[in-house]
């Protein structure tokens, strides 16, 4: 019969002390030890207060969930491992302070009681990092004890780089022997070139030598083991812990999808003796989504979910025995931990899969199209990766991807100005079938595209949408119509760097009245209805915006701006366009005929980009 769970109020002593046979196990998911000195000052600051105060309830430090394997004598730290590891550091810091002081005490009776007292705390310290019962602990420190120790973390994480020196801090008998035997990082200067593990151990063992007194040093740490507390809740199902620790956890980061599916992976890798090979790819790809994620692109799961969607459609998977759509999407988890466990069966290839993935949309980055296309929707980005694992990343071009990714901008326009969401069968059913062919190579693209030019004009009418689009008053489409302009120009389309959405009539200012007035606007009412217009946005870079501010529009596009920037300094197709019209006009307004005029022209641009062929 399986276990319940199992929670307990621990005073930290209590938590920390485990039996002979027992570790603590940081999973091979888990993240590495990231705790930096400012979340020890703080913790350091709450222990210190909380001593001060002479309060009489205990300190609460949150809750710890473990996962209990192996007839319990492995703990997975689900959530705490940077606190469980903290508070072992923390100890260490305290045994050795404690050690010369009972060394440098004074042999007289007065200090013989505080020695006692002393030696108490180093007893229960000793059997809680070495596993010790009290009743054998020595009175003076054997250096021995602290070599042979057993480890107290079993540290599996794949992206901890520094493993080896909390045992290397848990087995030094000396402050200088711990620093003389960690890693000392290269290229890294002063306290820098230590590891967190180290440098948080040192921010202790100092702020412990800052004591006044040995009658304090034995106070706090007294306090630490027998008056802080947590709640210890353990588990004996590994996806109901992780679901806790998802609900109940507020401070740290929740475990993510890739965590646990790398975690599999790991245990697959490791069965067949390519954990090292597994490894390094893992951190390959953990690297590459970080440069995406950076570049607002997709983050580690997006990119694992856009693999899933293109493993189930190649699997057959989302078309039932009768051929009916499925479109029912399972969770990330879900599908590669329960419904299609062979893929975590090769490590190897799946890795490589999805680093191939992320080095194809690096590349695809710096091609328009794509700048464009990420502005859609985050579904977008789902299915036009399906088509984009036909390729490898040397031989993608901006040829090959640049009639798919317009095919789904133009379905995703619709979208974006039509009330129905993405669930509706015009939408993802559509794209559900399509994908079908994205992810075939046997399929030319164009007849792809001929299926989403057919679906469009069957179940859209054009001048409704364009309409629509002249009524549009959000942000998605300032992109596209920026991106079509520029390319029916033959003009540079560049998202990269800090940009805003510019209103060319100001939404705000102090001469908004007199702007208003100048573009032939009579109230509030019709200011609303033309300050949001498509017409009225352009894009802009971020530090032109900042310098121009809430101008006149014949100020913006000025050349003769004194310590300022305007439109001329813009590297953007419409304020470009702006200037070469206005520069040698002599009535440099923009008027509400002006934001009309332009809202025709964006709106009859972009819809005949969606029902072109």
């Amino acid at each position: 019969m399986a276990k319940n769970i199992d929670p307990k109020l621990s005073k930290i002593g209590e938590y920390l002390k485990l039996s002979e046979d027992a570790v603590f196990v940081i999973p091979e998911y888990q993240r590495a030890y990231s705790w930096g000195t400012d979340r020890c000052d703080k913790l350091w600051s709450d222990i210190i207060d909380y001593s001060e105060n002479d309060a009489k309830d205990a300190y609460f430090f949150g809750t710890v969930i473990l996962n209990c394997q192996n007839d319990d004598r492995e703990l997975l730290l689900i959530d705490g491992q940077q606190r469980t590891t903290t508070f072992f550091l923390l100890l260490k810091a305290f045994l050795l302070r404690i050690n010369t002081s009972i060394n440098n005490a004074k042999g007289d009776e007065d200090s013989q009681k505080l020695i006692n007292a002393l030696n108490d705390r180093r007893k229960e310290i000793m059997s809680i990092l070495y596993r010790l019962d009290s009743d054998d602990v020595d009175d003076r420190p054997e250096e021995e004890v602290y070599k042979t120790s057993k480890s107290l973390l079993d540290n599996k994480s794949i992206r901890e780089q520094f493993k080896e020196d909390f045992d290397a801090i848990i087995r030094a008998s000396s402050f200088d022997e711990a620093e003389k035997n960690v890693t000392k990082i290269k290229y890294r200067q002063k306290d820098n070139r230590y590891s967190n593990f180290f440098r948080n151990f040192k921010f202790f063992y100092e702020k412990i030598g800052e004591f006044s007194s040995d009658s304090r040093l034995n106070t706090v740490t007294k306090i630490l083991l027998k008056s802080c507390e947590l709640i210890e809740i353990k588990s004996w199902n590994l996806e109901q812990a992780i679901t806790m620790f998802n609900s109940l956890n507020s401070d740290s980061l929740p475990l993510n999808d890739a965590d646990i599916i790398s975690s599999k992976l790991y245990e697959c890798a490791k069965h067949d003796s390519q954990e090292i090979a597994f490894t390094k790819k893992w951190e390959e790809f953990h690297a590459n989504t970080q440069t995406l994620e950076e570049k607002n692109i997709g983050n580690i799961d997006s990119i694992l979910m856009q693999y899933m969607y293109y493993i189930r459609t190649r699997r057959g998977e989302t078309t039932s025995d009768t051929g009916a759509l499925i479109i029912a999407t399972p969770g990330l988890r879900r599908y590669f931990t329960d419904i299609n466990k062979e893929s975590l069966t090769r490590p190897i290839d799946f890795s490589n899969d999805v680093i191939r993935l992320t080095k194809i949309w690096e590349k695809l980055y710096d091609y328009p199209c794509i700048q464009a296309l990420l502005k859609f929707n985050e579904n977008a980005r789902l299915f036009l990766a399906s088509y984009l694992l036909r390729f490898d990343e040397d031989s993608v071009t901006e040829e090959h991807i640049i009639t798919m990714a317009e095919s789904l901008m133009k379905l995703f326009t619709i979208m974006e100005v039509e009330e129905t969401g993405f669930s509706s069968r015009y939408f993802k059913s559509f794209l559900f079938e399509e994908e079908i062919k994205m992810t075939d190579p046997a399929i030319p693209v164009d007849i792809i595209r001929s299926d989403f030019y057919n679906h469009i004009s069957s179940n859209w009418d054009r001048s409704d949408i364009k309409q629509k689009i002249f009524e549009y008053d959000k942000h998605m489409l300032v992109y596209l119509n920026e991106y079509l302009y520029a390319k029916e120009n033959g003009m540079n389309f560049d998202l990269k760097g800090k940009y805003d959405i510019e209103h060319i009539m100001p939404v705000s200012g102090k001469n908004l009245q007199t702007i208003r007035a100048d573009a032939g606007i009579d109230n509030e009412e019709m200011f609303k209805n033309m300050v949001n217009k498509l017409g009225n946005k352009i894009i802009l870079e971020y530090a032109i915006n900042r310098s121009i501010g809430n101008e006149w529009f014949r100020t913006k596009i000025s050349n003769t701006l004194e310590n300022k920037m305007g439109y001329v300094n813009s590297k953007y197709p419409l304020a470009k366009m702006l200037v070469d019209k206005y520069k040698d006009s002599s009535e440099k307004y923009w008027t509400r005929e002006n934001i009309l005029d332009a809202t025709e022209k964006s709106s009859e641009r972009i819809v005949d980009f969606v029902f072109s062929k």
